[in-house]
């Protein structure tokens, strides 16, 4: 069946379900059939049951007669009839009910009785006949009337559980139908998810770099077929990735390199920088502009290097977090406090929201939330204007953190939405500065929220300014 086609292996189990379902079903009827046959008279009561006793019933009334009317007699009647499900009444001449099991009366005038019912099949609510009982002269001094219904009746429990698996048996195609198909499909689909979970393994090793692998599945079908060019297309990439990720490895390696190797020049102009300055001791105001230019530009060069040696770090591959216990709202209401001064000399409001029962304490890295908080308020700072303001909404949503951090800036154009989050884009007019910037600082956040099981998104907000909106697990 393996080395079928996909829509021949479809077919032979559809096929097989139908002959499954036909074969059993004939089987269960026949059980069904013979259970009745043996159940019948004694645990299942036939339809007409009680209506073959009327003529033997109306034999033991006709020959008791008037001895019938006297309760003492009632044991005989009862035995006569046979099975609980006939009820009987013995009344006068006059209509009134002496004895019976049905205490319920079905006719309105003795006139109606003796005139209409007697020697009489009636249909009111089931059926009812009634046998006249006459005395010496030939009058009649009373009668018995018998209720019974033209139905499936049962002796007993045992002939109630019969019947029910007797109902059940002639719904049982249904059950045969859905029971096969979901035992059979589960095999159909078994064949199919082997070589599909072998191709998504693929896909993950592919992923990871890894291209020494084979797919362990030959068949003749279009799931082999698949396979066999998933492996050749896997040789043709090993061919050409692997120069290329080693390429990426060595540019990697190269960026670690340099910015090693410019952390020891730039302290050393740093340091000579400051001893300049201090030894200004003519007080020369140009000079003393000079030396503060090259010093500020040199802490930014060291600030870039440190975020390119960050950024190396972060794409390697054997991460490990380092998850502690925190206090969320405590940590959040401190990292607000942490900027509360520059804010303040830039005019800028801080606004912390809190939405939902945020659980504490719970498991996350400090550093990597850290920096994610650092690097998104400090551009928000960065691009908010005097007498604006930064709000920090954070949301507890089942088994995830979720974070909003808008500001009342120029917010982000069309071409910063769709590529601020990579790596060394440094943006459009719209959110650039005099300083300008490395391109790395949301690059940096997207590394670090995915880091920790979650994503990123930007978007601006109603008012226009820019919104970067992010989660995390817990």
């Amino acid at each position: 069946m393996k080395n079928q086609s996909l829509i021949a292996q479809f077919r032979r189990t559809f096929i097989f379900i139908i002959i499954a379902s036909i074969v059993a079903t004939v089987i269960t009827y026949v059980f069904a059939i013979y259970l009745y046959i043996y159940s019948l008279n004694k645990d299942i009561y036939p339809p007409n049951y009680y209506e073959r006793q009327v003529p033997r019933i109306e034999k033991y009334i006709n020959e008791k007669n008037i001895a019938l009317l006297s309760q003492s007699n009632e044991e005989g009647l009862k035995r006569t009839i046979r099975g609980d499900d006939m009820l009987y009444q013995v009344v006068d001449n006059n209509g009134n009910i002496l004895y019976g099991t049905n205490p319920k009366k079905t006719f309105k005038t003795k006139e109606e009785l003796f005139n209409n019912f007697i020697n009489k099949t009636v249909r009111k609510g089931g059926y009812i006949y009634t046998v006249p009982i006459k005395g010496d002269n030939g009058k009649i001094e009373g009668a018995v009337i018998l209720f019974y219904q033209v139905k499936i009746t049962f002796a007993n429990s045992r002939g109630r559980f019969v019947f029910a698996v007797i109902i059940m048996a002639l719904f049982s195609p249904f059950l045969y139908i859905v029971g096969f198909t979901r035992w059979l499909s589960k095999r159909f689909v078994k064949n199919i998810n082997q070589p599909l979970h072998l191709l998504i393994d693929a896909s993950n090793k592919i992923k990871e770099k890894d291209l020494d692998f084979e797919i362990d599945y030959y068949s003749d079908n279009e799931l082999g077929k698949l396979c066999s060019a998933f492996s050749e297309m896997k040789d043709e990439l090993k061919g050409s990735l692997s120069a290329q990720w080693k390429m990426e490895q060595e540019r990697v390696e190269m960026v670690e390199a340099l910015a090693h190797d410019l952390k020891s020049p730039l302290s050393i102009i740093l340091g000579y920088t400051d001893a300049l300055i201090g030894n200004n001791t003519d007080d020369n105001e140009k000079l003393h502009r000079y030396l503060t230019v090259i010093r500020e530009n040199t802490e930014k060069s060291a600030a870039l290097v440190q975020k390119m040696q960050y950024t190396s770090d972060l794409e390697k591959s054997n991460i490990q977090l380092n998850l502690v216990p925190i206090n969320l709202p405590e940590f959040l209401r401190q990292k607000v406090q942490d900027y509360e001064l520059q804010a303040h000399q830039k005019e800028v409001e801080l606004i912390l929201k809190m939405q939902g029962n945020i659980q504490s304490p719970i498991q996350i890295d400090v550093d990597r939330l850290t920096r994610i908080f650092d690097n998104i308020i400090s551009n928000s700072l960065q691009y908010t204007p005097s007498g604006g303001n930064i709000s920090i909404t954070v949301k507890d949503e089942k088994n995830r953190i979720s974070y909003e951090i808008c500001d009342s800036g120029s917010g982000f154009s069309s071409k910063d939405l769709k590529k601020a989050l990579d790596k060394f884009y440094r943006g459009d007019e719209a959110r650039q500065t005099k300083g300008g910037h490395s391109g790395l600082g949301l690059y940096i956040v997207k590394q670090l929220v995915e880091q920790l099981g979650g994503s990123v998104k930007i978007e601006n907000s109603k008012s226009g300014g820019a919104c970067v909106k992010f989660w995390h697990s817990i």
